[in-house]
C-alpha cells in the first residue's frame, strides 16, 4: 500500500471542513418564505409614509393614502419639496409578490378536490366566498386532516373550548381504563397467591392427620383393650 503523503491528509482535511461547513450552511439557511419576507421588510424600510394629499391640515382628512385628482394638485404633479406619491417605482420585490404576511403562497379553493394539489409546507388555502356552508364544512374538516392552513377561517373560543374538553375527556377515560386493568391484574396475582398458600397448608394439614392418629380415634383402639380384660376377670 502507498503511503499516504502530507499533500493527501491536507487534501482530505479540507474537504472535511468544507463539508462540514456546507452542512452548517444548510441548516442555518432560513426558509424560503422567511427569505422573502426579509427582503420585502427591507424593501418597505426604503420606501416613503404615503400620506393623503393636505392630510397635515384638516383634521377630518385621514392619513390614509387617497388618489389626488385635483388639476394644481402639488403631490399628483410630483413637485419638488412635496411628499411622494404611490407610483409603479415603488412596487415591491418580485420574489416576495403575492406573499401572505404569515410566509404561505394563498391559493383559492372552491371544494374538496382542489386541496390535493396544496403544499402545505408553502401554500395556503383561502375558501372562496361563493363557496356555501356545506362544501365549506367539509373543505374545512379535509382542511384539518392534511394539516393546510386556512387563512379566512378562524375557530371561535367556544368550539376550541369544546375540542380541548374533548380530548381532555378522552385522555382521562383513557387513563381510567388503564387504572382499572391494573386494578384487575393486582386482584388476579393476589389471588392466585392466596390459592397457592391455601393449597399448601391443606396438604400439610392432611399430612399431619395422617401420620398421627387424632381424639377420636384413640378411644375406639382403647375399648377392645377394656372389654378383653373384663372377661378376663369373669372366668
Amino acid at each position: 500500500m502507498p503511503k499516504k503523503t502530507k499533500k493527501t491528509e491536507k487534501t482530505e482535511e479540507t474537504e472535511e471542513t468544507e463539508e462540514t461547513e456546507k452542512t452548517e450552511r444548510i441548516e442555518r439557511r432560513p426558509s424560503i418564505s422567511q427569505k422573502e419576507l426579509k427582503v420585502r421588510a427591507r424593501a418597505k424600510n426604503k420606501k416613503p409614509a404615503f400620506v393623503r394629499a393636505e392630510s397635515w391640515k384638516y383634521d377630518r382628512f385621514s392619513i390614509s393614502w387617497r388618489r389626488p385628482r385635483g388639476l394644481d394638485n402639488k403631490i399628483r404633479r410630483k413637485i419638488k419639496g412635496w411628499p411622494a406619491g404611490v407610483s409603479v417605482g415603488y412596487k415591491g420585490p418580485k420574489i416576495a409578490r403575492g406573499l401572505h404576511p404569515s410566509g404561505y403562497r394563498e391559493v383559492l379553493v372552491y371544494n374538496v378536490n382542489d386541496l390535493s394539489a396544496v403544499d402545505p409546507n408553502t401554500q395556503a388555502v383561502r375558501i372562496a366566498h361563493t363557496v356555501g356552508k356545506r362544501k365549506r364544512a367539509l373543505v374545512i374538516a379535509e382542511a384539518k386532516k392534511l394539516n393546510i392552513k386556512i387563512l379566512n377561517f378562524k375557530a371561535s373560543p367556544e368550539a376550541e373550548k369544546k375540542e380541548e374538553e374533548a380530548t381532555e375527556g378522552a385522555e382521562g377515560e383513557e387513563l381510567i381504563e388503564e387504572q382499572k386493568v391494573q386494578k384487575e391484574e393486582e386482584e388476579i396475582e393476589a389471588v392466585f397467591k392466596e390459592g397457592k398458600t391455601v393449597g399448601g397448608e391443606d396438604q400439610k394439614v392432611e399430612e399431619e392427620e395422617e401420620e398421627t392418629p387424632t381424639e377420636e380415634t384413640a378411644p375406639d383402639k382403647a375399648e377392645p383393650e377394656a372389654e378383653e380384660e373384663k372377661g378376663g376377670e369373669e372366668q
